[in-house]
């Protein structure tokens, strides 16, 4: 964590880890995301991206 600011270290890992519990999900459950779900975690994983590509934050 000394690279990144810890605020943006967890939004990464929390985004990441959604994505991982619903394939774990999935795979190991069978269980199946509906469209808003899916919607939602892709707004999410954006979230993600912008924090990463854009925010002035990730870099200092």
């Amino acid at each position: 964590m000394q690279t990144i600011p810890v605020g943006i270290g967890y939004a990464i890992w929390s985004g990441a880890g959604i994505l991982l519990i619903a394939l774990i999900a999935y795979f190991a459950h069978g269980q199946t995301l509906d469209l808003p779900a899916l919607i939602g975690m892709g707004l999410i994983m954006d979230g993600v991206l912008v924090i990463n590509l854009f925010s002035q934050s990730a870099t200092h």
